[in-house]
């Protein structure tokens, strides 16, 4: 089939994973992304050029060129474990918006082997590329980091008109979604920017969860290993009570599921 074929660019397939959708999974990561958020975990996705990075003293490519096909090859080496605990595959990145024609193959494919499929997306996008991923995806994991569109830019460099616009589509297309709020210190992690995410995400209409997911820094070795500055250093996690707290305001305020982590 044509669709094996197709050709993109990822830089780590992550085997057993249980917090990127439900069950067992397998997580492939693309190279590529539109935002440039100050506390990115995964330095090494955003630019689509492969590039070198020290890990642990040694040089080491990150970014490879594959097909379709040897992406699922991968994936179905642990397909009995996604049966027998609801899992599947989830695209990541990076964003895997940056590569549409590759996410399409790779999603059309994993669908007619019967598999489970969820993407990581932040969502800045056009609509009409997001629709075509949609009749081949179980679950839709959206990123929504801040209403205010000014603060949004100076964290992540883009405003965040589009991203929730889209969001409001992606709701309306009955695709089930759920709505995912990384905490960052100094950030979004006052009670009034997580109730105004919440109250978005509750007028969205079909969207019964959202998790709050803690800051960490343990991509913070990865910017010096690729020569970068990490801007957000010195900042310290917020701790289990007051995320806590912030879950209470999810949960007093809206009808919302909400859950610490993904």
């Amino acid at each position: 089939m044509e669709s094996l074929k197709v050709k993109g660019r990822i830089f780590d397939i992550q085997r057993y994973s249980v917090h990127d959708g439900p069950g067992i999974r397998t997580v492939v990561f693309l190279k590529g992304c539109f935002l440039r958020c100050k506390w990115c975990c995964n330095p090494e996705s955003q630019n689509f050029n492969s590039e070198v990075m020290k890990v642990a003293g040694k040089d080491k490519v990150i970014g490879r060129d594959v097909t379709v096909e040897e992406v699922l090859e991968a994936v179905l080496r642990d397909r009995s474990y996604y049966f027998k605990s609801g899992g599947g595959v989830t695209l990541s990145g990076g964003e895997v918006l940056f590569q549409p024609d590759f996410t399409v193959a790779l999603l059309k494919t994993f669908k007619e082997n019967g598999l489970h499929t969820a993407i990581e997306s932040s969502s800045f996008a056009k609509f009409e590329t997001i629709e075509r991923l949609l009749p081949y995806l179980d679950l839709y994991l959206m990123d929504i980091k801040h209403m205010d569109s000014a603060k949004h830019k100076a964290y992540t460099s883009q405003p965040n008109e589009r991203i929730l616009e889209n969001a409001k589509h992606i709701a309306a297309s009955g695709t089930s979604l759920i709505i995912r709020v990384p905490v960052i210190p100094g950030f979004n992690d006052t009670e009034e920017e997580i109730k105004a995410i919440a109250s978005f995400t509750e007028s969205l209409g079909t969207v019964e969860e959202i998790h709050l997911l803690p800051y960490h820094r343990l991509g913070q070795d990865k910017y010096e290993g690729l020569g970068r500055g990490y801007d957000l250093m010195g900042i310290e996690p917020l701790k289990e009570e007051d995320m806590e707290k912030l879950k209470q305001v999810v949960v007093r305020n809206t009808r919302l599921k909400c859950q610490i982590g993904g």
